[in-house]
C-alpha cells in the first residue's frame, strides 16, 4: 500500500474506533452495536480493491482486539475483517467509481450479517457462546439494520475521501515528471545527446556550425587571392 493510503487509513480506523467505543457503544441500543468500524472497513476495500480491502480490515479488526474494552481473544475479529474486507473489495468497479447505491447497500447488508456469523463462528472454534444467550437471529436482524441506517452518512464519504487520496495532482506530477526523466535517459543513452540540457547542447552544436562555416569560406578566399 502507497503512504497516502496508510496514512488515510489509519486516521480514518482511529477515529471510527473510538467514536464506536466512546459513543455508539454507549447508546444501549438493544441486540448489535452499530459497527462504524466494519463501514469505514467497507468504503475503503470498495476504493482500494481487494488486498488493500483485506491489509484494512486486518489491522482495522487488531486494533479492535486490542483496544479496551476488549474481551475476546485477540486476533479474532481481526481474522473476520480481513475476509470482508477482501470480500467487499472484489466488487471494486475498474475506475473506482460505482454508478448508484444500490450496490454498497446490499454489499453493507451482506457484510454486516456476515460479520456476525463469522465473529459467532470463530467464537464458537474457540469455546465462546455468548452468541448463543444473546440470541442469533436478533444480532443478526439488529447488526443489518443499525449498519444499514448507519451507512449513508458514512460509506459515501469514506469512499471521497479514499478517492481524492487516489488522485493527489502532487503525485501524479512527480509520475509524469519521472516518466519524463527516465525517457529522456533513455534516448541520451541511445544517441548520445544531453536532453535535460537541450538548451546547452543545441548551442553548442551551433557554435560548431558556424566555425566550420567560417573556416571554409576563409579557405574558399585564400584559394581566389592564389
Amino acid at each position: 500500500m502507497r503512504v497516502n493510503r496508510i496514512l488515510l487509513s489509519s486516521a480514518l480506523v482511529v477515529v471510527a474506533l473510538v467514536v464506536q467505543v466512546s459513543v455508539l457503544s454507549r447508546l444501549h441500543l438493544p441486540g448489535a452495536v452499530p459497527d462504524l468500524l466494519l463501514l469505514t472497513v467497507l468504503g475503503l476495500a470498495m476504493v482500494y480493491g481487494h488486498v488493500g480491502g483485506a491489509l484494512v480490515g486486518f489491522g482495522a479488526g487488531l486494533l479492535a482486539d486490542l483496544a479496551p474494552p476488549a474481551d475476546h481473544a485477540a486476533g479474532r475479529y481481526a481474522l473476520v475483517l480481513c475476509v470482508i474486507g477482501y470480500l467487499a473489495g472484489l466488487i471494486k468497479p475498474e475506475n473506482g467509481r460505482l454508478k448508484s447505491a444500490t450496490g454498497p447497500m446490499v454489499v453493507v447488508v451482506v457484510a454486516a450479517i456476515g460479520t456476525t456469523l463469522l465473529y459467532a463462528g470463530v467464537g464458537a472454534l474457540v469455546g465462546d457462546t455468548a452468541a448463543r444467550h444473546v440470541g442469533l437471529g436478533s444480532l443478526l436482524f439488529t447488526a443489518a439494520l443499525y449498519d444499514l441506517l448507519l451507512a449513508p452518512f458514512v460509506v459515501p464519504g469514506i469512499m471521497a475521501l479514499a478517492r481524492r487520496a487516489e488522485n493527489d495532482p502532487l503525485a501524479d506530477s512527480g509520475s509524469q515528471a519521472k516518466k519524463t526523466d527516465i525517457s529522456s535517459g533513455w534516448l541520451s543513452g541511445g544517441t548520445g545527446l544531453r536532453i535535460g540540457g537541450q538548451r546547452g547542447g543545441l548551442g553548442g552544436l551551433k557554435v560548431k556550425a558556424v566555425r566550420a562555416r567560417t573556416a571554409r569560406a576563409g579557405r574558399i578566399k585564400g584559394v581566389k587571392r592564389l
